[in-house]
């Protein structure tokens, strides 16, 4: 049974001393009482999604991935965790605090990794075939990232701690700009995706031996597939949440539970499902850290001889 926002409005009580028989949910950062099954189901979920995120991490080596991932889905587990304590105490401001910059934030960790993906794809490929260099293109675009998190984490501790309306719109503002230059860099980031594969599909590809294998694999290209559809996913969330934002806290998507769950769970969830289940470790068959544009390998080595290398470093090693 739904609950009225507006019944049992008492101005005269502080938030920190409201319950729900003595104010109504209007006083509180909602018009809705969080849904408890929904938010812990989303919080359960990322918090699962961490294992094999990080076990996969350490098996194949793919550091930089697994820390922009592990740090991304620690944040959706804290925001929604958040959202479980506010279905409790829908007044309380540190578990609002929580929810506000864990789940604005969180994406833009898994778009790092999802950045460090496409530089080893252009590597894979060929980088003469790319307009850009793999280190400019992810020099770019995580910049972009990080001023974005700074905007949207400065902007959420504004709006939470805003004492006047103007003040928090202040704060939400701040927000937006975050969250519309992440949705812009998601932007600019598949056409940058598309642009390389058309290069690749016109021109001469690196016929490294390795790399052929590697760029044949069906595990391969359903991996590429699987990173378009994850950055699709986060650019609508993005965007929805720009949206949700524009109108301010008062606003109808706002105090929208259901196209939240959908609009920014979900395409979370299914965003952290591609980027687990074809995991590029796997898809990059052992070569991730040979496919990295930052190694500092003579240029006459191809990524044949550094693999026979790195085995018989191994295998020495053992011995």
């Amino acid at each position: 049974m739904a609950i009225d926002p507006y019944a049992n409005c008492n101005l005269e009580v502080q938030p920190w001393d409201c319950t729900l028989e003595t104010c109504c949910l209007a006083q509180s950062s909602f018009l809705y009482l969080p849904n408890y099954g929904g938010n812990l189901f989303f919080a359960i979920f990322f918090g699962i999604f961490i294992i094999p995120q990080l076990g996969l991490g350490i098996w194949h080596k793919t550091w930089g991935f697994a820390v922009g991932m592990v740090i991304g889905l620690a944040l959706e587990v804290l925001g929604y965790a958040a959202r479980v304590m506010l279905n409790d105490n829908p007044w309380s401001d540190n578990a609002f605090l929580i929810y506000l910059i864990g789940l604005t934030i969180a994406p833009v960790f898994l778009t790092a990794a999802i950045y460090l993906c496409i530089t080893r794809i252009i590597v894979i490929y060929g980088e003469h075939l790319s307009r850009l260099k793999p280190r400019t293109i992810a020099i770019a675009f995580m910049t972009s990232d990080f001023l974005s998190l700074v905007l949207q984490a400065i902007g959420g501790a504004i709006a939470d701690m805003a004492e006047t309306n103007k003040d928090a719109q202040t704060g939400i503002n701040i927000m937006i700009a975050g969250l519309f230059l992440q949705a812009l860099s998601l932007v600019a980031f598949i056409f940058v995706f598309a642009d390389f594969s058309w290069t690749c599909h016109k021109g001469v590809l690196d016929m490294d031996p390795e790399k052929q294998r590697i760029r044949q694999s069906t595990l391969f290209k359903v991996f590429r597939a699987g990173v378009l559809l994850a950055t699709i996913m986060i650019l609508i969330r993005s965007i929805f949440r720009v949206a949700e934002l524009w109108e301010g806290f008062e606003g109808k998507l706002w105090n929208n539970e259901t196209d939240f769950l959908v609009l920014d769970g979900a395409m979370i969830a299914i965003a952290v499902i591609c980027l687990t289940a074809i995991h590029p470790g796997a898809a990059f068959g052992g070569l991730w850290q040979a496919a990295n544009w930052n190694f500092k390998g003579k240029k006459s080595e191809n990524i044949a001889e550094m693999r026979t290398k790195n085995v018989s470093g191994a295998s020495d090693s053992q011995s």
